[in-house]
């Protein structure tokens, strides 16, 4: 897999999701990783790109804001933010973008 998304012509939306980590791993790599795979079978997911220092950055693609709204409401993702919020994360934001351009090389 490619660490740069190969996302369509826009438009389309991405959700950056930006995260400081409370101490040990507690199963947080495991979880990550089924996030990454579960996402990748909703309908409306474009791609995925993530980064981790000290300040953790994921940026998921989704076709529209419909195709978000279905994956926030999915059981396990929403078992996993439960986690998130209790065992593996100090701090955490959810920005959600439209993207009207894209370029690169």
């Amino acid at each position: 897999m490619s660490l740069i998304s190969n996302t369509p012509k826009p438009p389309y939306y991405a959700v950056i999701f930006t995260s400081t980590r409370s101490e040990g791993d507690n199963g947080y790599g495991k979880m990550a990783n089924r996030m990454v795979e579960l996402a990748q079978e909703q309908a409306g997911f474009l791609g995925v790109e993530s980064a981790r220092e000290e300040v953790g950055i994921t940026v998921s693609y989704w076709a529209d804001l419909d195709s978000i709204k279905n994956w926030k409401a999915n059981a396990e993702h929403l078992q996993a933010q439960k986690m998130g919020r209790q065992s593996w994360y100090e701090s955490f934001r959810v920005r959600i973008s439209k993207v009207e351009r894209d370029y690169g090389i």
